[in-house]
């Protein structure tokens, strides 16, 4: 005799019991806000909204605590843009078009202020997806060998003279303190 999982518990939970895909599409979405026609549709009218907000002491204080405790400008711009688009304000793709300038008016407000602030939630963000040199002379062979060839003959003419490339040095405060010094 199986013994059957209490109803309610995260074990008793049939994983098929799911709604078909799809399924959200053949519902009334009227009665949410984004299922209705957006409040406006131009791009520099939802950005100035969203500045003028920024200007009212009360929302620019609460910006400057935020951004005071760590948070990134861009968790606050994409937290603005959802909120916006579940209240009905804009479409998404308007977010999508207002969120570079959005960003760069909030790090304005962080420099102004002299907050240290991230731009990115992720701390390599800018590093990630960048190709390696090794990665990129191996493509570059396989892909456009003529390319190759010259850049490979380029720096071999170089080394003949007696360039020879310095080692790329680690870039931190401790080398800025020698290089000074």
């Amino acid at each position: 005799m199986e013994i059957m999982p209490p109803v309610g518990s995260v074990e008793a939970k049939d994983p098929f019991a799911v709604a078909p895909p799809g399924h959200s599409l053949t519902e009334d979405n009227s009665k949410w806000a984004w299922g209705q026609p957006p409040q406006q549709v131009d791009p520099d009218v939802v950005l100035q909204n969203a500045i003028d907000s920024l200007k009212t002491p009360r929302v620019r204080d609460e910006l400057i605590k935020l951004l005071m405790v760590g948070a990134s400008v861009e968790v606050l711009v994409e937290g603005y843009i959802l909120q916006g688009f579940q209240d009905g304000k804009f479409t998404p793709d308007i977010g999508l078009l207002i969120k570079g300038p959005l960003t760069l008016y909030i790090a304005n407000i962080a420099e102004e202020q002299s907050i240290p602030y991230r731009l990115f939630e992720n701390a390599n963000a800018l590093e990630e997806g960048k190709m390696g040199d090794e990665t990129f002379f191996k493509m570059m062979k396989q892909n456009n060998p003529d390319m190759f060839n010259y850049v490979k003959e380029t720096i071999n003419e170089g080394i003949r003279r007696g360039m020879t490339p310095e080692p790329p040095q680690e870039e931190n405060f401790i080398s800025m303190d020698k290089e000074t010094k």
